[in-house]
This record gives structure tokens, sequence and C-alpha cells, in this order.
């Protein structure tokens, strides 16, 4: 996994960052196909994933549960085996939740009375609901593909006066006035991004630009999850 960063310069040098990463240079294809195609791999990316859900819903839960409050369905995009959803579906037994990933990710998952998932395509479909979750998702892609995320969002949940809104979870990239070492922090993982995949960490001048290309009237931010926050969309 470090091969990558062997790669970086010869990147630069390129500067054909449009159409490949020092990921594919050093391995041939993507990241998430690369992962998939390695079940040691991908039980461990799954694993990881799945802690850190565990620690952002346990801070979510405990100082900002109203953003689930009066929902009575959800969609987790990319929410991997499901730990962030089964939290939910567990503390809001009216949302029923569905997870959204690859086919690969949700083999062997099982489901509840409140929760199930599905294996898809989150380009090419988006169960309909009441809100949409995004949790790290989007910093793994460019900026036209966010839109193209987005815009299915969008198209899957209600109008803003019906309770319609996507709920992200990802780094707002903090002022470089700032805390220096969150803001140091915070750069290494847009690096991170830059290595392998297409996607970057985003401003919030960056962010609004993005909502507001896909087709959504307006967003919340609430910086509560230490180097991420929680963002509110809304169409």
């Amino acid at each position: 996994m470090m091969d990558p960063w062997q790669y970086l310069s010869m990147w630069f040098e390129k500067g054909d960052h449009s159409s490949t990463t020092p990921f594919v240079t050093a391995h041939g294809k993507p990241f998430f196909e690369y992962v998939g195609n390695e079940p040691r791999l991908n039980h461990l990316f799954n694993e990881a994933m799945a802690n850190d859900s565990r620690l952002s819903i346990s801070v979510i839960i405990e100082h900002c549960k109203e953003i689930f409050e009066g929902l009575k369905s959800l969609v987790d995009i990319g929410g991997g085996t499901g730990t962030m959803a089964k939290s939910i579906a567990d503390m809001f037994p009216q949302i029923n939740c569905i997870v959204l990933d690859l086919p690969h990710v949700i083999e062997g998952c099982e489901g509840s009375k409140n929760l199930s998932y599905v294996g898809g395509d989150m380009f090419k479909f988006i169960p309909s609901a009441d809100a949409i979750l995004l949790k790290l998702i989007l910093h793994d892609w460019s900026d036209e593909d966010c839109i193209k995320i987005l815009k299915k969002c969008k198209q899957a949940i209600p109008s803003k006066e019906n309770g319609g809104r996507v709920i992200i979870i990802d780094m707002v990239l903090m002022d470089q006035k700032g805390d220096h070492n969150a803001y140091e922090t915070q750069l290494f993982f847009d690096m991170l991004m830059m290595v392998y995949s297409f996607g970057r960490e985003r401003s919030q001048q960056e962010w609004a630009k993005l909502f507001f290309d896909s087709g959504f009237s307006d967003y919340k931010i609430i910086p509560i999850l230490g180097l991420r926050s929680i963002i509110e969309i809304y169409p």
C-alpha cells in the first residue's frame, strides 16, 4: 500500500492528473477495484471504516442526534458492512435504513426489521428515502463525479419542505490561521486522496460550489467531529 507514494514525483512530472493516479501507476487499477480483488485487504479496509463509524456515530448521537429526528427512511451510501446504519436503526427504530454498497462489500451481511442491504453502484441508482448519508464518500471523488453523485442524491429525496436532506460527514478544510497541527493533518489527508484516488479535501467555499452546482439550495455545517464536520444540504 506504500508503493504509490514512490510514483508521486513521476505523476507530478507527467502532469496527467485527470486520467490517472499514483495508485493506478503502481498497481494498474483504481484503489477500490484493487481492494475488491484482495480479500484480506478488503476485510481490513471494511473493519477500519467500521471502527471509524463507531466513533463517529457515538459523537453524533451524543451531540446532534436531532439530524435524524423526524426521518422515516435513510440510505447510507457506501455504508460498508452497515456499522453506521445499524446504530441509527437501533437508536431510531422508526427509521427504515438501507445500506447501498458494492456487492462484494455487503456479501454475507444480514439485515433486521428496519435495516436492509442493497448491492449497487451509486452512480447508476440510489434508492428513494427521506435522507441520504454520505460518510467519507465525496472526498474520494473529483468535483465532476461528486456533482454526478449529488444530483443522483437530489433525485432520491423529497423537497426541503417535506424533510429531504443529504447528510455529509467529511472534512471542511480550516483556515491556515487556525490550529497549525490540525491544518497540517488535513493537508496530509488531502495528499492521501491525491495519491490513492481522484478526490481531495475541500474548503467551505469549494463545498458550497459543489452543492449549488448540483442543484441544492442551502447547506449547514456542524463542526463536531474533530477534523471532520457534519454538513446538511437541502434541495
